[in-house]
């Protein structure tokens, strides 16, 4: 019987591996599986088996995991692959999402459910950094539909200024400069925004432009763009909302 360990927070999965083919597939048919998140009932939380061999195919079309089971010895009684450096809550709305292909909070029309949690957490962004830090984890994970899920999560939070630069600077500090995907909506956000927005949180802003050049010329790109398309004497059209992010660029 072999393991596979998730370690680094309280939330461990093992599974009960009889066979591990070494190019990377999982033997969904003779696999069980126990779930014991933070010391809950391994019998009462234990997905139904349907849902298992979901998570199988899961493991089998991330690249990441492929490597990492590829590496098991077959001697080995005990397979662990570690995520010490990840951000917990990450990792664990990894694993809600490997077991029911979703995680907390779900989505609800153009926003999400209740998170009693962040009641409080618009101005710090905590709520847009939960699902950016879900976003990254799946780019390394090689997870598309997850990175994807995250992202249209991100355009459903409502937040401040603060908690737009603290999470536009996790962004610019933890994808590579060809990640559009979720940098262009930042320079879009700003570019629209900034001339409002800049005012609460002036100090926040000039010491991100700073930090990150390129987000401060992403933002000017987006804005001398679109005074090019209006024929250079147009301005940036300004939202309705001040707030709610733009979900269609």
């Amino acid at each position: 019987m072999a393991e596979v360990r998730i370690e680094g927070f309280e939330a461990v999965v093992d599974e009960a591996l009889q066979d591990v083919d070494m190019a990377g597939g999982l033997d969904a048919e003779s696999a069980e599986a126990e779930n014991g998140i933070n010391g809950g009932d391994a019998a009462a939380d234990a997905p139904e088996q349907g849902q298992l061999m979901d998570t199988r195919t899961t493991f089998i079309e991330s690249p990441f995991f492929a490597d990492a089971v590829a590496q098991f010895s077959a001697e080995a009684t005990t397979r662990r692959i570690e995520f010490a450096e990840e951000d917990l809550d990450a990792v664990g709305c990894f694993l809600q999402y490997l077991y029911t292909g979703e995680y907390f909070p779900k989505k609800i029309g153009d926003s999400l459910e209740p998170d009693p949690a962040q009641s409080n957490a618009g101005d710090e962004g905590e709520q847009l950094l939960k699902h950016a830090k879900v976003y990254t984890l799946a780019d390394k994970l090689g997870m598309v539909e997850l990175k994807s899920l995250a992202h249209s999560k991100v355009h459903r939070v409502s937040s401040s200024a603060r908690g737009e630069l603290a999470y536009a600077r996790f962004v610019y500090a933890s994808t590579p400069r060809t990640d559009v995907t979720i940098r262009k909506p930042i320079a879009s956000f700003w570019g629209q925004r900034s001339h409002v927005l800049r005012h609460e949180a002036e100090d926040d802003f000039r010491a991100l432009c700073l930090e990150y050049p390129e987000f401060g010329f992403d933002v000017l790109s987006f804005v001398l763009d679109v005074r090019e398309r209006k024929g250079g004497e147009g301005r940036v059209e300004e939202p309705k909302s001040g707030r709610k992010r733009q979900r269609n660029l």
